[in-house]
């Protein structure tokens, strides 16, 4: 095994394995050092990957149980098999993982596997399953360990009937009742997986709505929409305690000033992540973090010691893969001697409920609390002939502009596959186009992408055409 490499990057999530990848197309001799049996960090085994193969499954459930009767399809004993449920998750996520392993041998990639530790800035010690010890050296080093689910006060993850998402996806058995504490992105997808599928769902969320982080719209159209579906919500609710009785969580909350308390099979904690250096040894180095245990790292992605970077949830930002994605490249590039330029505040986030939600740019409390003019125009996406004739009903698509040149401030979509508009609007954002450029793109017809256009229409003085 080679000991001595131009670049390391610590841990093989999507920041990780991307950085890898181009680091070697770009002519670098490269290691990726992996403490996991599998490539593909959280992303790939235990969030991302896996979480979407399991809404993709309960959403067919769902639409079967619940819609194929108004399309004129007829079912007779309609039954989930929850293994097959589960066993085809993990399929997914292996097909996944052995992509990544072909990637690494393809691009000449030495996988170390073991724990990571810092030596010096030069010089890491790998650590196996068997306590076996090795050095490594590089010229540069990338820190891409991630992130770890986080508690709140007065609540222990026991990992048994008090669980993260990572246990979530894998339970062994369908549950009968489960008490998401967060309705963030994580909380409200697991939730929606359950609840799909006959489990009694109940939500508690701190913050007066749901996915408190996103424009305020998308989550009052998320909260009717999971209300509808039969999930409870409880919004400006403080848990105080959850307790493992050996068969349920008892879960206490003050909501309106009075005490609740609530019993379910399982709680599942979805109020956050945090930042993962447990063992990389910065106490040998001069990296320096900030009060969150981020690392705190420049526009290009460099830490304190110049020769060592830091990318994807272990930096300050959004947890999201794609970023660490772009992230990945851009420190290959900068390593290079190339000049790529990072656009943090265009980088989209997406809610794979149903409809899905996606945002990017600013929101619109944003700009009213910054005192910066805007426009802003919206429509229902029940409004448009594709979602007529798909049955879907609920769901908007939010645009705000600046009202002087049509600069498009921010974009915020709920509707089928928003994952995917977005991008749309995020190149727009990108390239600095303005609201009326945008309406002179031909959208196709019928199609979810005409509301994109309708909205632009609208706000910059053109009017709706048709729907």
């Amino acid at each position: 095994m080679n000991t001595s490499f131009d670049i390391i990057i610590i841990g093989s999530g999507p920041g990780g394995y991307v950085c890898a990848i181009r680091s070697a197309q770009l002519g670098y001799k490269v290691a990726l050092v992996e403490k996991y049996n599998t490539l593909g960090g959280t992303c790939t085994n235990v969030g991302c990957i896996p979480s979407k193969a399991l809404l993709d499954s309960s959403e067919h459930y769902h639409q079967a149980k619940n819609k194929f009767t108004t399309f004129g399809i007829e079912l007779e004993g309609l039954e989930l098999d929850f293994q097959q449920f589960m066993n085809r998750k993990t399929e997914v996520v292996k097909q996944n993982t052995s992509g990544l392993e072909y990637l690494m041998k393809k691009n000449k990639i030495q996988v170390i596997k073991g724990t990571a530790s810092f030596q010096s800035n030069t010089e890491i010690i790998v650590t196996n399953e068997q306590s076996q010890q090795e050095k490594f050296t590089a010229e540069y080093i990338v820190i891409a360990t991630g992130s770890k689910p986080k508690s709140i006060p007065n609540v222990t993850i026991d990992k048994q009937r008090i669980i993260t998402s990572t246990e979530a996806l894998s339970i062994s058995e369908k549950p009968h009742s489960l008490i998401v504490i967060g309705g963030g992105v994580i909380g409200v997808e697991i939730a929606s997986i359950f609840n799909r599928i006959g489990t009694e769902v109940t939500i508690v969320e701190y913050a007066d709505r749901l996915i408190p982080t996103m424009d305020k719209d998308l989550g009052k159209g998320l909260m009717k929409v999971l209300k509808k579906e039969g999930i409870k919500i409880h919004t400006g609710a403080k848990v105080e305690s959850a307790k493992n009785t050996g068969t349920s969580v008892e879960v206490s909350f003050v909501e309106k000033g009075k005490m609740v308390t609530k019993e379910a099979d399982y709680v599942l904690i979805a109020t956050g992540r945090a930042p993962y250096t447990k063992g990389l040894g910065l106490e040998h180095i001069s990296v320096e973090l900030d009060g969150n245990k981020s690392i705190i790292t420049d526009q290009d992605c460099r830490t304190s010691v110049n020769n060592i970077f830091a990318i994807g949830d272990v930096t300050n930002g959004p947890m999201l893969a794609h970023k660490a994605e772009e992230e990945g490249v851009h420190v290959a590039e900068i390593i290079n001697g190339q000049k790529p330029t990072l656009h943090h505040e265009t980088i989209p986030s997406v809610v794979y409920t149903w409809p899905e939600i996606a945002s990017v740019g600013k929101t619109e409390q944003e700009l009213i609390d910054q005192k910066l003019p805007y426009k802003v125009s919206k429509i229902p996406i029940g409004f448009l002939g594709r979602a007529r004739a798909a049955g879907e009903k609920d769901g908007l698509v939010k645009i705000l502009s600046d009202p002087k040149y049509g600069e498009i401030l921010g974009v915020h979509i709920m509707a089928p596959r928003a994952a995917d508009l977005i991008s749309t609007a995020t190149v727009g954002l990108v390239y600095e186009v303005t609201d009326s450029d945008m309406t002179r793109i031909s959208y196709p017809h019928p199609s979810y992408s005409e509301a994109i256009k309708e909205v632009f229409l609208d706000i910059s003085g053109k009017g709706t055409i048709s729907l």
